[in-house]
């Protein structure tokens, strides 16, 4: 389990890390994409946009990415 804290980029790793049930719906790779991308952004909160290797917008918009494939996998 991850720390406590890292603001909102904590919040939705804790939300999206809690949702056992979510994740077994779908094809394991999901869930291994889904985690990386969120180490990735909660190593980014940690950072200023400049010093980091990961861009947050970059990684946002590869979440977002990741929930449209969710859905369409789960048939929403």
């Amino acid at each position: 389990m991850r720390r406590q804290g890292g603001g909102p980029a904590g919040l939705l790793s804790d939300q999206a890390r809690g949702s056992a049930a979510l994740l077994a719906a779908l094809p394991p790779r999901y869930g291994e994409v889904l985690l990386n991308l969120l180490d990735r952004l909660e190593s980014s909160a940690l950072f200023s946009e400049e010093s980091c290797s990961f861009s947050q917008k970059d990684l946002l918009d590869n979440l977002s990415l990741w929930v449209d494939k969710a859905r369409a996998q789960l048939g929403g």
